[in-house]
């Protein structure tokens, strides 16, 4: 092999290593910030076919029904806690700061933040669910699927 060609092939080769270690660098930090959405049963019974379940430490955003009698405020902080349910599962909630003006029992909202043992998530941020005219049918038919059933309708060993 001449001096040229090889000159060549290490460039070559340099540039796909440097691609490489680019492209390695940029997933490993896109890693740290991607939220996944989940609902309440999907944290309790995995998600998807896999039935893959979130680990403790991962950084999720959870979306379901604020449980009417569950949410409790601490009187000397702006610390309050609540249970997330839909149709088949109930997940507590821990936040603190001031909550949207929408927040209310029976209300949608999704909570972002870290899930803990035990299923609890210490949320960093709530969200309430606003009234809005016009949803993607592809929401209104997940949203009708996972919250058709009620609180009362949860078995009684989720409720506590």
């Amino acid at each position: 092999m001449n001096t040229r060609r090889k000159n060549r092939l290490y460039v070559v080769v340099a540039i796909l290593v440097g691609l490489s270690l680019a492209t390695a660098l940029v997933m490993y930090a896109l890693r740290s910030n991607i939220d996944l959405f989940y609902t309440p049963s999907e944290i309790l019974y995995g998600k998807g076919e896999a039935h893959t379940l979130p680990e403790a430490g991962q950084r999720l955003r959870v979306g379901g029904m604020v449980m009417p009698g569950s949410v409790k405020r601490d009187e000397k902080t702006l610390r309050v806690s609540f249970k997330l349910y839909d149709a088949k599962g109930v997940v507590n909630v821990s936040y603190e700061g001031i909550l949207p003006d929408l927040f209310r029992e029976g209300q949608g909202v999704v909570a972002q933040g870290e899930l803990q043992a035990g299923n609890l998530i210490q949320a960093k941020e709530v969200l309430a669910k606003h009234d809005e005219k016009y949803t993607p049918p592809e929401i209104t038919d997940a949203m009708n699927k996972n919250h058709q059933g009620t609180a009362a309708a949860l078995p009684q060993g989720d409720r506590s």
